[in-house]
């Protein structure tokens, strides 16, 4: 039983990291850049939640709001940031995003300062259902629900439409498809978008539970869901999905079967773990096809 209450809950915190592991893959796919400013997107989100609630706008208008705000934040910070280096070499590109996830803090500490901002949360982020003696959140059964539609629908876009076909085509050789038609700033700056969406719904999916915002609140988020692309193999979108959920699920295992003096130490058995697959496996657990950077 507690092994599967575990396993439900580690599937809803896993739904988080898959969907942020999505966008990063998506992006390194495209550009063969490690988005390390991606993470901000959380904290762009969190803050328009915290400014919606506090002037009581619903939630679902606040949420929506906030969603579309992270799409936008993706989008300038390709277009401000990335496209001026895109030639230059990937460690220039790295050193980007770290400047401007950087300046990202500096920014909101600025305006709101150091300390967290705390937001009303709604009722049904902290329910519980007693289910055949199990404990279950219903919050992560809507994680999991939302996650499952999402992952769906990106499948679909990137499997069924023309964007989706130039996108993928994009990943696996960008020289190739630019010599097809394919347009390099609608590719990349589409590929943020969707990055975009996918941020702002995990940030949804934690912003209505956690109920603070901070200025370097999306830098974890973002570490884990660059480890759960690595897991699958960066560039993989299912191995971004499975990467996403076996973090989680594993997390949660080890602070559940863990001595309750040890429960602090289970971030460091899961990463024990990883560090050996990298060792045994270190493409991770998908293979995926080299692309040309751009």
């Amino acid at each position: 039983m507690t092994f599967i209450q575990s396993l439900i809950d580690g599937l809803g915190k896993g739904s988080t990291y898959a969907l942020l592991a999505i966008g990063v893959s998506l992006v390194f796919g495209v550009m063969h850049l490690v988005n390390f400013a991606h993470g901000e997107l959380l904290t762009v989100g969190a803050y328009a939640i915290f400014v919606l609630r506090h002037h009581d706008v619903p939630w679902p208008v606040a949420v929506a709001v906030a969603i579309c705000l992270a799409i936008i934040a993706s989008v300038l910070i390709e277009f401000v940031a990335f496209r001026r280096v895109r030639g230059a070499s990937p460690f220039t590109m790295l050193l980007t995003s770290f400047a401007v996830e950087i300046l990202s803090h500096t920014i909101f500490r600025s305006i709101y300062g150091q300390n967290r901002r705390s937001y009303p949360t709604p009722k049904i982020a902290f329910r519980v259902w007693n289910i055949g003696g199990l404990k279950v959140s219903v919050w992560s059964l809507i994680s999991i629900g939302v996650a499952i539609v999402v992952f769906s629908g990106t499948a679909f876009l990137l499997r069924s439409t023309m964007l989706g076909l130039s996108i993928r085509a994009s990943a696996e050789d960008f020289d190739a498809a630019r010599l097809m038609g394919v347009r390099a700033n609608r590719v990349i700056s589409s590929a943020f978008a969707l990055a975009g969406l996918l941020a702002g719904i995990a940030g949804a999916l934690s912003w209505l539970k956690a109920g603070v915002a901070e200025p370097a609140m999306g830098s974890a988020p973002l570490l884990k869901a660059v480890v759960a692309a690595l897991i699958g193999g960066m560039g993989s979108l299912p191995g971004a999905v499975v990467g996403g959920l076996s973090l989680g699920v594993a997390e949660v295992l080890f602070s559940s079967l863990l001595p309750s003096g040890m429960t602090r130490l289970s971030d460091t058995f899961v990463f024990a773990i990883i560090a050996a697959l990298f060792v045994v496996r270190p493409q991770g657990l998908f293979n995926v096809a080299s692309a040309e950077r751009v």
